[in-house]
């Protein structure tokens, strides 16, 4: 008996929280918005679609996006509120399947492969889906339908904002022979410009190539190229999946040089926030390993990690002079703790003293 071929929905919010700031507030909805801080260091978590055409982005500096768009408005974030209809939007996805992937509060996978709505039709679901959102949440989704998951990431993307885009199987071929590999999840901007420097721009140009020699000059990222290029792709939709870390990093309004205050600021603030948000899992889960993160006001950044089984200040600590050290003296913009989280649950012995 053959396999059914696959249904993959991706959908995605447009522009998500400015998105849920507009309906909820009106007088937003014809101004260029951004949800972040109006400080000097902030940085905007996303803006709407009037800001982006002053050039306005996600993860810009205020400030930057203030000399873009001088009538800006950016307002604070209200992560209990988006978390409120991320949930109302997930119950909608159940209602079609229960076969779901969520990658953030505002974008998911689905697996629609044995829905009989529609006929089966991925595409009708698809819009279905949206309108339904757009019904119960008054706010819009896009969408992007194919056999393979990446591409269905990656066609979500194409009719943006409120549309959707549909690769049948029989289009897949040629659609990754014209593919910029750039559109690839994964592939940044460093990544890409190496590839183009290798004269491997499009998925034909990988296609041209044999598996061998692209892991011999890419290692990883070219099995994998080589593999998502010939249409193989077979990647299951995860329906839960398992955290390995927790962390708490904060970015300074001045950057700070001085490894005592820094120290400081570590223990009386990041550690006890950690201790509090890895509380939850710490009962069924051991720690596994401590970590820092340092990011230099130059915008460089360095992660230094140690194997470990519970709290400890001196471990952190030492952590923090040798990625410290690698700054050759640069003052620090943003500092980071984090722990690894193992498989196995701890003793209940180990479980006070991590918490104490």
């Amino acid at each position: 008996m053959m396999t059914p071929q696959r249904k993959i929905i991706h959908v995605d919010m447009d522009a998500f929280y400015a998105s849920v700031e507009m309906r909820d507030f009106p007088e937003y909805r014809d101004i260029p918005i951004a949800v972040g801080g109006n400080g000097p260091r902030s940085v905007l978590c996303t803006c709407n679609y009037l800001a982006r055409e002053y050039g306005v982005r996600s993860a810009m500096p205020a400030s930057r996006a203030k000399v873009l768009c001088p009538n800006l408005k950016i307002v604070r974030g209200r992560m209990s509120v988006y978390q409120e209809v991320s949930a109302k939007i997930r119950e909608i996805f159940s209602r079609y399947t229960k076969i779901i992937e969520p990658l953030s509060l505002d974008e998911a996978y689905l697996d629609v492969t044995g829905c009989l709505l529609f006929n089966g039709s991925a595409t009708l679901i698809a819009e279905d889906i949206r309108a339904t959102i757009f019904k119960e949440l008054q706010l819009t989704a896009s969408a992007g339908i194919a056999p393979i998951k990446y591409l269905a990431k990656i066609a979500s993307d194409l009719n943006k904002p409120d549309g959707q885009y549909v690769i049948t199987p029989n289009q897949v071929s040629s659609f990754i022979d014209s593919m910029p590999l750039s559109k690839i999840p994964g592939v940044g901007k460093v990544t890409y410009k190496k590839l183009q420097d290798s004269g491997l721009a499009f998925g034909r140009d990988i296609k041209a190539l044999d598996e061998v020699s692209l892991i011999r000059q890419f290692g990883k990222l070219g099995r994998s190229l080589w593999y998502k290029c010939h249409g193989d792709d077979n990647r299951a939709i995860v329906t839960q999946r398992i955290r390995k870390s927790v962390g708490v990093e904060r970015t300074f309004a001045d950057d700070i040089a001085n490894i005592e205050e820094l120290a400081a600021y570590m223990k009386q603030q990041l550690i006890p926030e950690l201790k509090l948000r890895a509380k939850k899992y710490l009962s069924t889960r051991e720690i596994s390993k401590l970590g820092i993160k340092v990011k230099f006001k130059d915008f460089h950044q360095t992660t230094k990690e140690f194997k470990y089984h519970q709290f400890d200040e001196g471990i952190f600590n030492t952590l923090l002079e040798e990625g410290l050290a690698r700054g050759e003296g640069k003052a620090v913009r943003l500092l980071g703790v984090h722990i690894g989280l193992g498989e196995s649950a701890p003793t209940h012995q180990q479980f006070e003293f991590i918490l104490e």
